[in-house]
């Protein structure tokens, strides 16, 4: 898979392939059994235990490969299976023993992932990487989708501010409507104040053209349908505005565009499964600049609510985008609302880069979403909504604040300040997410990446049903 194109290049249809045997610890001395002598001499002798990631190349007749044994360790780290594409020779592979479905579906998806590679501005492009046969029972179409989805939102938040823009967001949600046969419309500059959305122009106003602020809104499916709503921070690049960052706080900024990649990677996945849903995509698409047009400290801006707002922080401006989007969300009254956002340090403070942080006014939806992310292995951590903080966004000249002078509980003050913005009735779960791999792991390069996705979907499937 290349940086910029979304292909599922190395699972593949083949007839001849070498065998690759997986095996956990404990089932290793059962297949060494029935194995021949110099089989068993041969493996004993290697050292070779089943540890997670190791493999031993078993020689048949003549010297040639007869098989290769990959270990799986004893703790099902689901991720054991993309230590495999970057120790085995080129070629292409066959999985055995046959695994459960769900085994079977998790060994090609990690697969595919451990061979993503960003390689848009490289003048060689990346490794060639072994290939996999098809593994028995794997669900074929559920793995492309996902991986598509996954490396989209991966290219997205990669590409540098300077090519992924609001004008690039826009064409990039608009490539994917008409992949699907989605409708999508576009609002931009001066007619959000057309059309009222003072808080998403007053954000990103300040790039001017051609660069302006824009409300990206995608729509698909029966309009008869259960509504799910996704609404996506896309600050494509972020400043602070003229409470300007540090460069060290400011030089990974390219990313805070990650909940719009991830609001067009779900809708992706749902789209290609023609779930029975009547999907929306809302992303406000903003440069958080500096200019003298830009947002000041203690400005007072209206949003689409007609509630005021207070800007204490310059820097905290996906918020304010978020306000609009989320009151048009709940115009239609949704089923079902999420919205993603590369929101706050704090959360990452309390739970680390890899866990986003769930915040939900629905103790059923939470429920689900997590049991989601644990049968997934796409992990969530829930925080809670806990209303007493709401008083640190109390203002002295407007409705709200945008920020509290507290130091802490940083998240939770930023989800009470969405919920501000959410009608009340409507089921909504907000991600406050990192968006990004600090470091490389299997199947998990440094870099952007997709957090919760397959959660997400899983719990929409549950809701709402497959394709009839």
């Amino acid at each position: 898979m290349t940086g910029g194109a979304v292909v599922v290049d190395y699972v593949v249809d083949a007839a001849d392939a070498a065998d690759l045997v997986t095996l956990r610890k404990a089932e290793l001395d059962g297949w060494l059994a029935a194995q021949p002598a110099a089989t068993r001499s041969w493996v004993k002798a290697s050292g070779f235990s089943a540890e997670a990631g190791a493999v031993c190349a078993v020689p048949g007749k003549g010297g040639a490969l007869a098989l290769m044994l990959a270990g799986l360790g004893d703790d099902d780290d689901p991720w054991t299976i993309a230590q495999l594409p970057g120790k085995l020779p080129p070629g292409t592979w066959r999985l055995s023993p046959a695994r459960d479905p769900k085994a079977a579906t998790w060994a090609a998806l990690s697969w595919l992932l451990a061979t993503y590679s960003f390689d848009r501005y490289k003048a060689k492009g990346g490794r060639a990487w072994p290939a996999l046969v098809w593994p028995e029972g794997a669900d074929r179409a559920y793995v492309e989708a996902a991986f598509d989805a996954i490396a989209l939102v991966r290219d997205l938040i990669n590409t540098p501010a300077a090519d992924m823009g609001p004008p690039q967001l826009a064409a990039a949600a608009e490539a994917l409507a008409a992949k699907h046969g989605a409708g999508v419309r576009v609002i931009v500059g001066e007619g959000l104040l057309a059309e009222n959305y003072p808080a998403i122009h007053a954000v990103g106003r300040a790039a001017g053209h051609p660069r302006q602020p824009r409300l990206i809104d995608l729509v698909w499916g029966d309009e008869r349908a259960p509504r799910l709503t996704l609404v996506g921070k896309g600050v494509c690049f972020d400043s602070g505005g003229l409470d300007l960052k540090a460069s060290a706080a400011m030089k990974l900024m390219k990313k805070d565009m990650g909940g719009a990649a991830h609001a067009l990677g779900l809708a992706a996945m749902v789209m290609a499964a023609k779930l029975p849903v009547r999907l929306r995509v809302l992303i406000p698409a903003v440069e958080n600049a500096v200019s003298g047009d830009a947002m000041r400290p203690l400005d007072v801006l209206q949003t689409r609510k007609g509630m005021s707002v207070e800007v204490g922080n310059t820097d905290a401006e996906g918020r304010l985008i978020l306000a609009d989007a989320l009151w048009e969300a709940g115009r239609d009254k949704p089923d079902l609302l999420l919205d993603f956002a590369t929101l706050t340090g704090a959360a990452r403070t309390a739970l680390g880069t890899d866990l986003p942080a769930l915040f939900c006014n629905n103790d059923l939806l939470a429920g689900d979403i997590l049991r989601a992310g644990e049968a997934e292995s796409d992990p969530l951590w829930r925080l809670p909504l806990f209303k007493p903080y709401r008083r640190m966004l109390d203002s002295k000249v407007a409705d709200i604040a945008n920020v509290s002078d507290s130091p802490h509980a940083g998240a939770i003050t930023a989800a009470l300040f969405l919920q501000e913005f959410v009608p009340a009735g409507i089921p909504w779960a907000h991600l406050d997410l990192m968006a990004w791999n600090p470091s490389t792991r299997p199947g998990r390069p440094e870099g952007g990446e997709a957090m919760a996705l397959r959660a997400l979907f899983s719990v929409a499937v549950q809701r709402f049903g497959t394709k009839t």
